[in-house]
């Protein structure tokens, strides 16, 4: 009994002297979120905030903002053989005093990189300098990538909560800051704006710049495959009174990528996609396959939503079958043959279906005398911008005929066959079958190719 009182009287004494003491104590910082100037920081294995995890990705965190939960680090980043190494924004799960942990299960999520088609090896170096620039040079001295803010009063370096790296000066506005150079992806509150790309990457393990992209202009929201020209395989066009000289763009917010016509936010923003609720942490990337998928943090990284996917579901993308080959129901098969009996159109891999489809005797401009077309009946492709209005099928095919560039004449046309629309695309991805029921217009790609001259 003499020893419970002792206690008690000791915790009152205790509470008394923190309530009353004139300078409070106050708890312990454990991220580290800032940089000052003169700061470097080297890719070296053994540095602190080094961490592996189980999918083979390498985070070795340089600033880290926030405890206990998802929260956004940058530093240097590697995936795969971790042979090269990104300096990157992720995300990473943290415990109370701002450990990185959960390296078999909560897997860093990068959501911004700076040299993607420059990545830096061992003991590359990372440093803000004196002079306000943040410059990162590989183990050989090379410069990979700076910030171009030297001389501009730069005071200092901040990762925000919201992931956005920030330069700023003594006034703390902003001189530099990461939400103005997007790669392929975006966090809530970020925009994307007129004049900015989202850029997938090659491939889960090749951070380099890929094949599709998303912009924003004064028509609306568009995704693109890389081509010549370049070939839209989503479209959401706005329509909007809004007048003013100041840029478009879209911004992520909870529960939308909602659209802002000349930087205009008096009025309710024109919502593009509806996105669910965040119950946790979420991001978005344009990924290698052209999909813009939502991520939320679920105790794992789940796909919430698949923002692009429409009518055609995943046979609208445009190489879901890879070139040539013909999507049905999430198959992938080579065109067959011709009227004569003739193939000429082999899968790339049997094996791999989804690899798409070569010609067996590829086009030879000076031999145009000798090509023809494969017709592919109710067959469609994934984008169409007409070449050539009010026209039949067969003046569709002699223009491709008279156009070296021309690979395929896909026509397309309503109730009469002679006032169709032609494209005429330099370039064949994938394409797809085509009910005109559903669709309500007829579809039918001819496909060009090369005969064997008769010796």
């Amino acid at each position: 009994m003499a020893v419970k009182l002792v206690s008690t009287c000791l915790l009152s004494l205790i509470l008394f002297i923190i309530v009353n003491s004139p300078t409070p104590i106050s708890a312990k910082q454990f991220d580290y979120p800032t940089a000052k100037l003169s700061t470097s920081w080297i890719n070296d294995p053994s540095a602190p905030n080094t961490v592996q995890f189980r999918d083979g990705s390498t985070v070795r965190a340089v600033l880290l903002r926030g405890t206990l939960g998802q929260r956004f680090a940058c530093g240097f980043y590697c995936n795969g053989k971790c042979d090269s190494y990104l300096f990157a924004i992720f995300l990473v799960q943290t415990n109370s005093i701002s450990l990185i942990v959960s390296p078999g299960v909560s897997f860093p999520q990068v959501v911004w990189s700076a040299n993607r088609d420059h990545p830096v090896k061992i003991n590359a170096t990372l440093k803000l300098t004196a002079d306000g620039e943040l410059v990162l040079r590989d183990a050989d001295g090379s410069l990979a990538w700076s910030t171009k803010t030297a001389g501009k009063s730069v005071a200092g370096l901040n990762l925000t909560d919201t992931g956005n790296l920030v330069l700023f000066n003594k006034r703390k506005e902003v001189v530099w800051q990461s939400f103005d150079h997007p790669t392929d992806s975006l966090v809530p509150g970020q925009t994307l704006t007129e004049g900015q790309k989202l850029i997938a990457s090659v491939s889960k393990t090749n951070s380099g710049v890929g094949l599709y992209s998303l912009v924003v202009n004064d028509q609306g929201v568009f995704a693109y495959i890389q081509s010549n020209p370049s070939q839209a395989y989503f479209n959401s066009y706005v329509y909007s009174t809004e007048k003013g000289k100041k840029p478009n763009y879209v911004r992520f917010l909870n529960g939308s990528l909602s659209f802002y016509p000349h930087s205009s936010e008096k009025n309710v923003p024109l919502r593009i996609f509806d996105i669910p609720l965040a119950s946790s942490v979420q991001y978005m990337r344009l990924e290698s396959d052209g999909h813009l998928r939502v991520y939320e943090w679920k105790d794992k990284w789940e796909v919430i939503a698949d923002l692009l996917t429409g009518f055609s579901g995943d046979c609208g993308y445009p190489l879901v079958c890879g070139k040539y080959s013909i999507c049905s129901d999430g198959q992938c098969s080579c065109p067959g043959s011709s009227s004569s009996g003739v193939r000429y159109f082999r899968q790339v891999q049997e094996k791999y279906p989804n690899l798409g489809c070569v010609e067996i005797n590829p086009l030879t401009c000076s031999a145009s005398k000798n090509q023809d077309f494969v017709e592919l009946k109710d067959v469609t492709y994934f984008t169409f911008n007409s070449s050539i209005a009010n026209i039949d099928a067969n003046k569709c095919k002699h223009a491709c005929l008279k156009d070296c560039s021309c690979k395929a004449a896909i026509f397309r046309y309503g109730s009469d066959p002679s006032r169709g629309d032609c494209l005429l695309p330099s370039e064949v991805f994938s394409l797809m079958d085509h009910d005109p029921e559903e669709a309500h217009y007829n579809s039918t790609v001819y496909l060009k190719v090369q005969k064997k001259a008769i010796k």
